[in-house]
């Protein structure tokens, strides 16, 4: 029987952040036109999103604008299902306190 498409994504998206540069990403800098991100590690370091540009750019591509459409539609249908789900409302609460 084929895996569902819900958790093949769910698969990939793990494989992909396993093999990224890890932690919290936060934009910092001095100029607001052009944010720098910083990866705050969780060993305490910091690394420059440029010096991990290699392992970066396809998470940065896999979590483009284009997902923010899917991403609001699933929000959406999981706070109209009752009892909404739990996992849904974790990755809101995160989303909430990442989100401008």
């Amino acid at each position: 029987m084929a895996r569902s498409p819900l958790l093949r994504a769910a698969d990939r998206l793990e494989r992909l952040a396993a093999r990224t540069t890890p932690g919290d990403w936060r934009t910092g800098g001095l100029l607001a036109t052009r944010p720098e991100v910083i990866a705050h590690l969780p060993d305490g370091g910091t690394e420059h999103v440029a010096e991990a540009r290699a392992g970066t750019g396809a998470w940065i591509a896999a979590l483009s604008p284009a997902l923010a459409a899917p991403l609001a539609a699933w929000l959406r249908a999981a706070a109209a299902a009752q009892p909404p789900d739990p996992a849904a409302e974790a990755f809101a609460r995160e989303l909430l306190d990442r989100l401008p």
